[in-house]
Order: C-alpha cells, then sequence, then structure tokens
C-alpha cells in the first residue's frame, strides 16, 4: 500500500504539470517528425559550370546526376562561381582539364571529382570503342580490296600475289592532364571545417540561453526581481541593467570560445576575427534576450530545461549542419525563423569563405531585430511582476 500511495502521488504530480507531460509524449513526436522529413527530402545534385567541354562529355556529366551550365567563355572563374551559386566549373583545353571547386562543401567537391573522373573514363572509353570498330571495319574494308586485287593479278599473269598480313592497331589514349584549383580552402579541407563555425556559433547560443534562463529565473524565485520592481526603477532600466549584467559575461564566453576554436583547434578562419566575435556576440544575446523570456513562463530550473527540446534542439536541425537546399519548401521556411540560422550562416561566410561585411550584412541586421525584439517582449512581460 505505502508503494501504490508514492506511485499516486507521482502519478498526481505528472498529472498537475501538463507541460512535463507535453515534454515526454509530444516533444518527441514533433522532433522525429522534423528529423523525419530532414532525412527524406530530395538529394540536391552538384551544380557545375562547362566551358569547352565536349557534348558527350556533358552528357556524361548529366547522366551522374551533376547539374551542368554551358558557357561560350568565362572571363573569371571565380566570380562566375560565386555568382551563378555553382559548386564547381570545369574548363577544358585539348588534354588541359582544368576543375575549380567552390570547395565551401569538401563533401561536394569530392563528390564532383569522382563523378567526373567517372564520366572521363566513360568518355574515354566510348571514344575507344568507336575508334576501334572503325579501324577494324577499315581493316576489313582493305583486306577485301587486296584480295580483290591479288585475285585479279592472278587471271592476268598466271601468278599468285602473297599478300602482306594487315595488322592496324588502336592508338594508345591520350593522357588527359587534370588540374584542381578551390576558391575557399584547399584540397585538405574537411567537412568539419566548414561546420567548424557553426557549433562555435551553437555553444555560445545554447549556453548562454541555458545560463540567462536559469539565472533570471532564480532573480524571481528569491524575489529579487519583486524587491527591485518595488523601487522606482523603469522596466527598460531593469531589462537593460540585466541584459548588460549578463552581456558583459556573454562577451567573454563568445571570445573565449571563437578564440580557444581558432587558435587552439585552429578552425579555418580566412576572414577578420573581429567580424567573428561581432556574430558570436550578437548571438550570444539573442539567447540573452530569448533565455530572459522564455524564463518568465517557467516556475522552476527543470521547466528552463523542458524549453531545450522546443527551442534549441529544432535549431541545431536547421542551421545550416544538414543541407537545406533538398527539403520541402515549408522546412526551408522554418529555417528562416531560427536565429541560429543567421548566425551560422554569417560565421561560415566569416570563416570558411573569408568575406567581408556586405557578405553577411543581412544576417546581421536579421538577428539585431531578433534581440530588440525579444528585448522589447522582455519590458512587457516584467509589466506582471510590478505589483504596484
Amino acid at each position: 500500500m505505502r508503494v501504490m500511495a508514492i506511485v499516486k502521488r507521482i502519478a498526481n504530480q505528472f498529472r498537475r504539470d501538463k507541460r512535463t507531460l507535453a515534454l515526454m509524449f509530444i516533444a518527441p513526436l514533433i522532433l522525429i517528425t522534423l528529423i523525419n522529413y530532414l532525412f527524406d527530402g530530395d538529394a540536391v545534385n552538384p551544380k557545375v559550370g562547362v566551358e569547352g567541354v565536349s557534348t558527350e562529355m556533358v552528357k556524361q556529366l548529366k547522366d551522374t546526376d551533376i547539374t551542368v551550365k554551358e558557357y561560350d567563355s568565362v572571363a573569371n572563374v571565380k566570380d562566375t562561381i560565386t555568382s551563378d551559386k555553382l559548386d564547381g566549373f570545369i574548363v577544358q583545353d585539348g588534354s588541359d582539364v582544368k576543375l575549380t571547386f567552390e570547395n565551401s562543401d569538401p563533401g561536394v567537391s569530392k563528390q564532383i571529382q569522382m563523378k567526373l573522373q567517372a564520366a572521363l573514363m566513360a568518355e574515354q572509353k566510348d571514344a575507344m570503342k568507336q575508334l576501334g570498330a572503325s579501324m577494324q571495319e577499315a581493316s576489313v574494308k582493305i583486306q577485301q580490296s587486296l584480295g580483290a586485287f591479288a585475285k585479279q593479278y592472278e587471271a592476268q599473269t598466271g601468278q599468285k600475289l602473297e599478300l602482306p598480313s594487315l595488322d592496324l592497331n588502336v592508338p594508345h589514349q591520350q593522357q588527359l592532364s587534370i588540374s584542381t584549383a578551390y576558391i575557399y580552402g584547399d584540397a585538405d579541407t574537411t567537412f568539419f571545417d566548414t561546420i567548424g563555425p557553426i557549433f562555435i556559433g551553437f555553444f555560445v547560443f545554447f549556453f548562454v540561453f541555458l545560463i540567462a534562463g536559469i539565472s533570471f529565473l532564480r532573480e524571481r524565485t528569491t524575489g529579487t526581481l519583486e524587491r527591485l520592481m518595488a523601487t522606482p526603477i523603469k522596466r527598460w532600466e531593469l531589462e537593460t541593467g540585466y541584459l548588460l549584467g549578463f552581456g558583459i559575461f556573454a562577451l567573454a564566453q563568445s571570445v573565449i570560445v571563437a578564440l580557444y576554436s581558432i587558435h587552439v583547434l585552429n578552425m579555418v578562419q580566412l576572414g577578420s576575427i573581429w567580424y567573428v566575435l561581432l556574430i558570436t556576440l550578437l548571438l550570444a544575446m539573442v539567447a540573452l534576450t530569448l533565455g530572459i523570456l522564455l524564463s518568465t513562463f517557467a516556475n522552476n530550473e527543470f521547466q528552463i530545461v523542458q524549453f531545450i527540446p522546443i527551442v534549441i534542439v529544432p535549431q541545431v536541425l536547421f542551421c545550416g549542419i544538414f543541407p537545406l537546399e533538398g527539403m520541402a519548401d515549408w522546412l526551408q521556411w522554418i529555417a528562416h525563423i531560427m536565429p541560429l540560422y543567421y548566425g551560422a550562416d554569417a560565421l561560415t561566410s566569416i570563416m570558411v569563405k573569408g568575406e567581408g561585411f556586405a557578405s553577411f550584412a543581412t544576417d546581421f541586421y536579421i538577428l539585431v531585430g531578433f534581440a530588440l525584439v525579444f528585448m522589447i517582449l522582455n519590458i512587457f512581460a516584467l509589466k506582471k511582476y510590478r505589483k504596484i
């Protein structure tokens, strides 16, 4: 009976806590559904530009599921790849083949290289097969002509003419000279080099969100917030004070994480370190304001943790670790409401591509917008704690 009493107490406890029940039974279903759609998306075929490549070669590339865009003449391959969002570019001049990779995703670059080699081998195999067949046909015709001539000569002179043996050999296959170049990184660039900046943004976002939510919750549960609200302090002043107070530590954390990743772990860093720090700090501020906002809906630390699978996990799924291009449109739309999506895109532009402010200006302004919106919502949320 005592055991059943404990069971009954726990059951009643869960029954009264609707949020925990939702977390246990509904959140996993939502997440597993999202993951199912993520991995069930269409594969994204590499997009390659070609110049001076034969029609047969273009056909071979298309047969390997590469999207081919043909150009008559290209002044600057790098600019063309960037402006037309290509994954690579192939220029063939006789036996010289120059392959330029965009290489923001080394997996795609290796995929193109393998498919190009397969296409080249298939093209040369077909060419040699056709050449061999042509030479065989020519050999038969020559033999027939010589045989007819020998019969005619024997009929006229009475002498038998010995015909030489005819051996037509297929010429050796012409060796192609293939050179490669990379716009971002080099041949040693790994997949982690390209997703490393995303993880910098994620860990800064996650830990600031968690610490800000729990810290602000303690301000409420210990009565500190109510005592502050009983003073003449304005809500925006209180909000700004909390943001600056937590922001100092968020700034320190952002600097430490970014510098450690770049200088200790040797992550690829081609752009300005100040831009990296700017974006990580901005991500921290978004996480800070979001954590404070959501903490107003929690009554204890456990309920703060409950927001993680709802708020943090979806951002990981849509921040760019998994390619978004092959997803359904509605899934791509979800990605664009995730702050981490813009932070990861900006950090990748800076660290992997070495681009300047103009390339990630849109991401920057959207992150500023997220921080301002959450901050304004926080100011309104503080109203419920002002009793006077």
